[in-house]
């Protein structure tokens, strides 16, 4: 299972920026996608997640209004949309893939996913 995320960069405080995720071929048949975040010297942050089906998506309480998660199950795609971001979110930001059918369910914890994007780099200027 493979998945590659881009979209990073450098962008101004209170600007936006989407993530995007190549997805594993047949992701919709039964693998939930997450974001985590990382910055050096720090554990892996879970930002979202979004189940097989793309119906259900939970957040990070401190995320909740600013990002949303969305996939495209037919293009094999996930995306993160940022918004109102801060130099605080700026950090390397992977997506991740566990497999579940679960549509109330949400893994948080990164040790709970098998599969790992290589990560992209989102820096936020004051």
């Amino acid at each position: 299972v493979q998945l590659q995320a881009s979209g990073g960069g450098l962008v101004q405080a209170g600007g936006s920026l989407r993530l995007s995720c190549q997805a594993p071929k047949h992701a919709a048949s039964g693998i939930a996608l997450a974001w985590f975040r990382q910055v050096p010297g720090k554990e892996r942050e879970f930002v979202g997640a979004v189940t097989y089906s793309g119906r259900s998506t939970r957040y990070a309480d401190s995320l909740q209004g600013r990002f949303a998660i969305s996939r495209d199950n037919a293009k094999n795609m996930m995306y993160l949309q940022m918004n109102s971001l801060k130099p605080e979110d700026t950090a390397i930001y992977y997506c991740a893939a566990v497999p579940s059918y679960s549509e109330t369910y949400f893994y948080t914890s990164a040790t709970d996913y098998d599969y790992w994007g290589q990560g992209t780099l989102v820096t936020v200027s004051s």
